[in-house]
């Protein structure tokens, strides 16, 4: 049995994409190791059908974090058994470069987004030609490359002449674990709307349709997730007294997130197309709200305009003005006849859009290795 040791530098607990990759991979036949971290507030980790390790940090942040993370990494991958390494993401990709000279192993690259591009990034020029310095070093060496969209792997393909397989982050097919709004301690009266996410950061829009909540009445507005822009939300909804529109329910595991999710009424994904990485991402939430049948109204950004119209399952958000915001999501929250049809597409696209069918580029990837 072939070994796969797959790191990825988050806790575990809400990486869904890396689970069904790994899940993918045990199917396969292979023995799979999946390293992280473990975070002073991070939820407990469920029981997993393959190994899990992760790692407990002195440093959670800044640069003696990625340092300390990808030593620690380095030093786990060098000392386990393996015959392929994969590295999820830029900021696991030069500990896994690393232990791949001391070890015959392949190294597979699973790029979840344009890392170098993200606006954490784009804001602390100095930061991103470190972070831009690696990858040009170790990705011309690469062999073996996946991304989230075409988007994506074409930007890649243009600055490193590499054909980049695609391998979407779509739900498994699985019958949801059904709640009821009373059982969840919601409002019955209301109308719902979520917007979920591990990343609720700087520059998803999620600021302006906190802004919005003041002109849309007779609905609850759930925030489900974590981000760097939480306190600030928060506070936010402080000042314009909005605590009663507004809920932030924290991090959830995936099932838990799933039955508040298909209780609501629309999902939101508003990324702004202020960065490279933005423009071109394909948020998970997106196929979360479909696999849960709820309407969308998302950015118009590529790859979510193109989802959202070809299997018309929402509408495009033309402008983050909260009031804009606000008059699109009453419009949407109102229109029963639209919301039938959409909800009914919503639930033929979830039959097509599945693991199941996005794994097959993931088998023939990896099927050279078994």
């Amino acid at each position: 049995m072939k070994h796969v040791l797959v790191s990825v530098i988050n806790d575990l607990s809400t990486d869904q994409r890396v689970h069904k990759v790994c899940l993918s991979l045990q199917k396969m036949g292979f023995q799979v190791t999946l390293v992280g971290r473990r975070q002073r507030k991070s939820m407990p980790l469920e029981e997993r059908p393959y190994a899990t390790k992760r790692m407990f940090l002195l440093f959670e942040k800044g640069p003696l974090f990625y340092a300390e993370f990808n030593l620690r990494l380095f030093l786990f991958l060098l000392f386990k058994k393996a015959d392929v390494l994969v590295a999820n993401d830029l900021d696991t990709l030069l500990a896994n470069h690393w232990a791949r000279k001391f070890k015959k192993a392949e190294l597979i690259y699973d790029s979840h987004e344009y890392f170098t591009e993200v606006p954490e990034l784009v804001a602390r020029p100095k930061v991103q030609r470190f972070w831009k310095k690696i990858e040009r070093a170790i990705f011309p060496r690469l062999k073996y490359v996946y991304t989230v969209n075409a988007s994506i792997a074409e930007l890649y393909k243009n600055e490193y002449g590499k054909d980049i397989r695609v391998v979407r982050n779509i739900p498994i097919a699985k019958p949801q674990v059904v709640a009821s709004r009373k059982e969840l301690g919601l409002p019955e009266d209301r109308k719902i709307i979520v917007l979920q996410g591990a990343g609720i950061n700087i520059d998803r829009g999620t600021e302006e349709a906190v802004e919005a909540m003041q002109y849309v009445e007779g609905a609850l507005f759930l925030i489900i997730g974590g981000g760097d822009v939480i306190d600030q939300l928060k506070a936010r909804v402080d000042d314009l007294q909005l605590s009663d529109k507004v809920q932030f329910l924290g991090k959830k595991p995936y099932e838990v997130l799933m039955q508040y999710t298909a209780v609501a009424d629309l999902g939101l994904t508003l990324d702004k197309d202020t960065n490279i990485n933005y423009r071109y991402s394909l948020p998970n939430k997106l196929f979360d709200y479909i696999h849960a049948g709820i309407p969308v109204l998302a950015s118009n950004l590529v790859e979510v305009r193109n989802i959202v119209k070809h299997y018309d399952v929402g509408d495009i958000a033309l402008d983050h003005d909260p009031v804009v915001l606000a008059k699109k999501i009453t419009m949407m929250l109102s229109d029963e006849d639209t919301t039938k049809r959409w909800k009914n597409n919503a639930k033929k696209a979830a039959r097509e859009l599945t693991w199941e069918n996005e794994e097959k580029e993931l088998i023939k990837i990896y099927s050279k290795f078994g």
